[in-house]
């Protein structure tokens, strides 16, 4: 065989060899990077922030020792209230450590906590500028931890804080529609439940969100009983008046003033239980048949109509009005 001929069969042999190892080295790359095994590649634009060295750095495989470092970077930002640097630096931390919890929560926790709170304080700008910063930022923490557990879809614990600052009384005229933010804190905790790793708060918050979105309460008086059969750890005060108000809604013949005595022992703490619930407007939480039990347990212990909870003035849910008219 010709010298010539000789090269062009090696040479062709050596591409198709190249070729098929370069889709199998790609096949295999994508695979460890679903697999968390291997990290995916930085991004021109996340190089491009860090700098030449710590690229260089993050490119040797370091990429946490980076993140770290800009982690400290974003603590000076946040003692120097640059909301903005600390939203692009934490963005540019969980580019390079995506699957490390405490970023997305710090993060997220920056962003729709602090960030969002000096704004209702800020003298500098008009109150309907501050509103929108505070809401702004409100929505920014959530759409952060958020990109989190799609990075991290069984990290019981990003979805647990999803569903806390989707109940937050604080954060409630930011979502704006309270079913919504209610029904979408009860599915966050209820996946933070299905991992199988979650505290047991965790069960007991998603009662707690559940039962206040409306049209939902029997598929909430079905979780507060298996709750409260499950163990004593969940007999907490706001399961038993969950559990209580709950059943007074599926039969509102229910005498409640005498359910009230078995979950809570004693008249006295019977009504300290319900009185304490009745003034909770700012959370939300459904009140069937509660004003009905105070008035019969009142009776029972003989409390003066001028001292009746009933007669007093209800504390007003939280509003962006009350923070904003400066």
């Amino acid at each position: 065989m010709k010298l010539w001929l000789k090269s062009a069969i090696l040479a062709v042999t050596l591409l198709a060899f190249g070729a098929a190892r370069l889709a199998y080295e790609a096949t295999l790359t994508r695979d460890l990077q679903a697999a968390g095994l291997v990290a995916p590649r930085l991004q021109i634009g996340t190089r491009d922030k860090i700098g030449q060295t710590s690229s260089t750095v993050a490119l040797g495989g370091l990429r946490t020792l980076v993140a770290t470092f800009l982690n400290l970077r974003a603590y000076t930002a946040f003692s120097e209230q640059r909301w903005e640097d600390i939203a692009e630096t934490f963005n540019t931390i969980v580019d390079l450590a995506p699957h490390t919890r405490y970023y997305w929560e710090t993060g997220s926790w920056h962003l729709a906590y602090n960030a969002a709170s000096y704004y209702i304080n800020d003298a500098s700008l008009p109150p309907l500028r501050r509103r929108e910063a505070w809401r702004l930022y409100v929505l920014r923490g959530r759409a952060f931890l958020e990109r989190g557990i799609r990075n991290n879809p069984n990290d019981w614990s990003l979805l647990a804080n999803l569903g806390t600052l989707l109940s937050d009384p604080n954060k409630f005229p930011a979502f704006r529609d309270n079913n919504a933010s209610f029904a979408a804190a009860a599915e966050a905790y209820r996946q933070a439940a299905a991992t199988g790793k979650a505290l047991d708060y965790v069960g007991r918050a998603r009662l707690y969100s559940l039962a206040r979105v409306a049209g939902r309460e029997r598929e909430s008086l079905a979780l507060a009983r298996s709750l409260f059969d499950a163990s004593r750890r969940n007999h907490t005060p706001t399961l038993l008046m969950l559990l209580l108000v709950l059943e007074a809604h599926e039969n509102p013949a229910l005498d409640v003033a005498r359910r009230a005595v078995e979950l809570f022992d004693t008249p006295q703490k019977a009504y300290d239980a319900l009185s304490s619930h009745w003034q909770r407007t700012r959370e939300r939480f459904p009140v069937f048949g509660v004003s009905a039990g105070l008035d019969a347990l009142e009776k029972t212990l003989s409390i003066p109509k001028e001292n009746s909870i009933l007669s007093r003035a209800l504390p007003p849910p939280p509003t962006p009005d009350d923070w904003f008219h400066k």
